[in-house]
């Protein structure tokens, strides 16, 4: 099960192959490798990318689905 780089939670909801949404945090998680892509969806309905507020460890993927 995936685990939120931002917030920790589980509550994580699938989009679409490789792109996942936290239902707690409200940030969409796109996998690339074996990392996150983390975006904030805005009101437009447009991504915002919040890759610059985590480190590549923080982002790393550790958990398995």
């Amino acid at each position: 099960m995936l685990k939120c780089p931002n917030c920790q939670s589980r509550d994580i909801g699938r989009l679409a192959a490789n792109q996942y949404y936290c239902w707690n945090c409200f940030i969409e998680l796109t996998i690339n490798g074996d990392h996150f892509l983390t975006h904030q969806v805005e009101e437009d309905g447009s991504l915002s990318s919040l890759d610059d507020l985590f480190s590549e460890d923080e982002r790393r993927i550790q958990d398995s689905f």
